[in-house]
C-alpha cells in the first residue's frame, strides 16, 4: 500500500493557487482511476484506489500546507507504511514551468509543508517536484506561491496533471524514473517544453 499525498491549502479561497498543485494532481489522479469519495479522514481528505497492481490511499492535509506532516503522519502510522512508500506531490520553484522531477529525500528548500513532512515520518520519502518557476526576487515568494495560476498558465498546469495521472501506475510500481520520462515525454509532445522560465533560479 502506498500513500499519495497532494500538498496544498484547504478552502475555496485557495484551490487555484500555485501552492496547490499538489492537490490538483491528486485529484486528477481519483478521477482518472476512478477512487471512492473523498472523505474526511486523517486530519484530511482521503480516498482509495488501485493504480496498476496497488492499493493507493490519496491524501489532501486539511490542516494547512506548514502542518502537512500531521495528516501524512497519522495516515502512515495508521497502515503501517514506511516513508519510502509515501510519495508527495507539491509545488517546486526551483524548476521551471512545467517540469516535473521525482526524488527521493533530499533537502526540503524551505518548502514548509515537505518540512513538516521531514519532522513527521523522517526524510527518506519520495518526492514528485511539479515545477512552478521562481518571481525572481525571494521577497515576491510568498505572495506568488499564493496567487492564482494566470489564464495562459492552465493549459500546462491542466496537462502535468493528466500526466501524473496517466502514468501513476508506474510511480505506483516503484519505477520513478520512468514516471518522470514519460511525463516528460508527454508535456514535450503538448507543446510545453519552451514554457517560459519565471526566474534566473529555475532549472531544466
Amino acid at each position: 500500500m502506498l500513500i499519495f499525498a497532494g500538498l496544498g491549502n484547504p478552502g475555496a479561497r485557495y484551490a487555484r493557487n500555485r501552492h496547490n498543485i499538489g492537490f490538483m494532481a491528486v485529484e486528477t489522479i481519483a478521477r482518472t482511476y476512478r477512487a471512492s469519495p473523498w472523505r474526511s479522514r486523517f486530519q484530511g481528505e482521503a480516498c482509495e484506489a488501485t493504480i496498476g497492481s496497488e492499493k493507493v490511499i490519496l491524501l489532501k492535509p486539511q490542516t494547512y500546507m506548514n502542518e502537512s506532516g500531521r495528516a501524512v503522519g497519522e495516515a502512515a502510522r495508521f497502515f503501517k507504511i514506511a516513508p519510502a512508500d509515501v510519495i508527495a506531490f507539491h509545488d517546486e520553484l526551483d524548476l521551471a514551468p512545467a517540469k516535473l522531477r521525482v526524488k527521493l529525500g533530499g533537502g526540503n528548500a524551505g518548502h514548509n509543508g515537505l518540512r513538516s513532512m521531514t519532522a513527521a515520518i523522517g526524510n527518506d520519502y519520495r518526492r514528485v517536484r511539479m515545477g512552478i518557476g521562481h518571481p525572481g526576487d525571494k521577497a515576491l515568494v510568498h505572495a506568488y506561491v499564493l496567487n492564482d495560476f494566470g489564464k495562459a498558465e492552465q493549459p500546462w498546469v491542466e496537462d502535468l496533471c493528466t500526466a501524473c495521472a496517466d502514468y501513476a501506475a508506474l510511480l505506483a510500481a516503484g519505477d520513478d524514473s520512468g514516471f518522470q520520462n514519460k511525463v516528460h515525454l508527454f508535456m514535450d509532445a503538448r507543446g510545453h517544453a519552451a514554457v517560459k522560465r519565471l526566474g534566473e533560479k529555475a532549472e531544466d
